[in-house]
C-alpha cells in the first residue's frame, strides 16, 4: 500500500514538474519571439515624443499607451538585453502601429537625425555679412556671433591673438545644425580656416618663410594681406601680382609713402572696423568713395592715410588669396587700375598708371 502511495505521488510530482517546464519553456519562446512579433495595426503613422530625461520605462509606457507596443514589460527586459536603455535620445520619432519590437528599438537606438541648413560662405565677404547668412539660414543669431567674435577670452581660447574673428571664419559650404550656439559655429568655422591654411602651407613650400623674413611678418600679418588680395582681385591669376604690388609697394625704396592706396579698407572701415570715422557718417555701402572718405585720418581703416597694413584683416580670404601673400609673382609693378572687365592693367611708374587710369576710368 506505501509502495502504491508513492508511485502515485511520484507521478504526480513528475507531471507537475513536466506541466512547470512546459510552462517556463512556452514563457521563454514567447519571450524568444517577442521582438519579432509586429503589432497588430494598419500601418497608421505615429509621431513618438521622447522628452529630455525620460528613463526607459516611461518610454516603454508611453510606446504601449499609444498603441506602438503592446508589453512594455517584456520592451523593457528586450531593451536591457540589448543594452539599449541608455542609448535613446531626447526627440521626436516616426513610428507606426505595425512595427515589431525590433523595428521600434531600432529607430530609437538609431537616433533623431538633426535637422540642418546648408549654408555658402563667399570669398572676400567680411564677418558681419557672414553673420548675416548664418542668421538667414536658422543655423545662429547674428547679435550672438558679432558678439563672442570680438570677445577677448574666447578669441583666446582659439588661439587669435587679434581684436576680432575677422579673417579666420574660412569660406566654405557648411551642413550646420539648426540653432547651433555661437561657440560651435565660429569653432568651426575658423577649424576649417586652420586646416586650409595648412594645406596651402605645404603647397607654398619655401615661399611662406621667404616671405615672412623679407616682411619681418607673422602668420597674422600673412592672413592681412591676403584679404586685401581677395578682395582687389577678380581673377584668380591675378592675385600673385596684386599681392607682389602691394609688397613692392611696401619695401621698395623708390615707393617712399609706404602706402597701400586701396578702395576696400576704406569700406571695411566704415562698415565694420572704424564705423565712428567723420567721414563714415552717413555712408552708406552703395555709396562710391569720394575725397572726404579719401582723406579722412579718423578712419584706421583708410590706406590712402595710414602706410603699411591695415589694422586687420577686412575679410574671409581663399585659398588663391592665401596662396598669392604667401608666394607672390615676383615682378616689379606698383600699379593697376580695372579694365572694367574684372581684369587690370600694371604698371611699373605713376606715368604709366595715369595713362591706364585715362584709358579706362576717367
Amino acid at each position: 500500500m506505501a509502495k502504491s502511495s508513492f508511485k502515485t505521488a511520484l507521478v504526480i510530482v513528475l507531471a507537475t514538474l513536466v506541466v512547470a517546464l512546459g510552462g517556463v519553456g512556452f514563457v521563454a519562446l514567447r519571450a524568444l519571439q517577442y521582438p519579432h512579433d509586429a503589432q497588430a495595426g494598419r500601418g497608421k503613422a505615429l509621431e513618438f515624443e521622447v522628452a529630455p530625461d525620460m528613463n526607459f520605462s516611461a518610454i516603454a509606457a508611453q510606446l504601449a499607451q499609444q498603441g506602438v507596443i503592446s508589453r512594455p514589460r517584456l520592451f523593457r527586459i528586450y531593451g536591457m538585453y540589448r543594452g539599449a536603455t541608455r542609448k535613446v535620445r531626447a526627440g521626436s520619432y516616426a513610428l507606426a502601429d505595425n512595427l515589431t519590437p525590433k523595428q521600434v528599438l531600432d529607430i530609437l537606438v538609431a537616433g533623431v537625425k538633426e535637422k540642418t541648413a546648408k549654408v555658402t560662405l563667399p570669398e572676400g565677404k567680411h564677418m558681419l555679412e557672414y553673420f548675416d547668412l548664418i542668421e538667414a539660414a536658422g543655423v545662429g543669431k547674428r547679435s550672438e556671433l558679432q558678439a563672442l567674435a570680438t570677445n577677448a577670452a574666447f578669441l583666446k581660447s582659439m588661439q587669435i591673438d587679434a581684436p576680432s574673428i575677422e579673417g579666420y571664419l574660412f569660406p566654405d559650404t557648411y551642413d550646420f545644425p539648426l540653432n547651433q550656439s555661437p561657440e560651435k559655429i565660429l569653432q568651426r568655422l575658423v577649424a576649417r580656416y586652420r586646416t586650409v591654411w595648412t594645406e596651402v602651407v605645404a603647397s607654398a613650400g619655401e615661399a611662406l618663410g621667404a616671405t615672412q623674413r623679407a616682411m619681418s611678418w607673422n602668420d597674422h600679418q600673412i592672413l592681412v594681406m591676403a584679404s586685401l588680395v581677395e578682395k582687389e582681385a577678380v581673377l584668380p591669376v591675378e592675385q600673385p601680382r596684386i599681392a607682389q604690388v602691394f609688397y613692392n609697394r611696401l619695401t621698395s625704396a623708390s615707393f617712399v609713402s609706404k602706402r597701400l592706396e586701396t578702395d576696400p579698407t576704406i569700406r571695411y572701415g566704415c562698415m565694420v572696423g572704424a564705423p565712428t570715422a567723420v567721414s563714415c557718417k552717413n555712408w552708406k555701402i552703395t555709396d562710391r568713395l569720394r575725397t572726404l572718405q579719401l582723406r579722412d585720418a579718423t578712419n584706421t581703416y583708410n590706406t590712402y592715410q595710414h602706410p603699411g597694413l591695415p589694422p586687420g584683416p577686412i575679410c574671409s580670404p581663399g585659398r588663391g588669396a592665401l596662396l598669392a601673400a604667401m608666394k607672390p609673382d615676383a615682378s616689379g609693378y606698383f600699379y593697376f587700375v580695372g579694365r572694367n572687365d574684372g581684369s587690370h592693367v600694371f604698371s611699373k611708374t605713376f606715368a604709366e598708371h595715369s595713362a591706364a587710369v585715362d584709358q579706362y576710368q576717367r
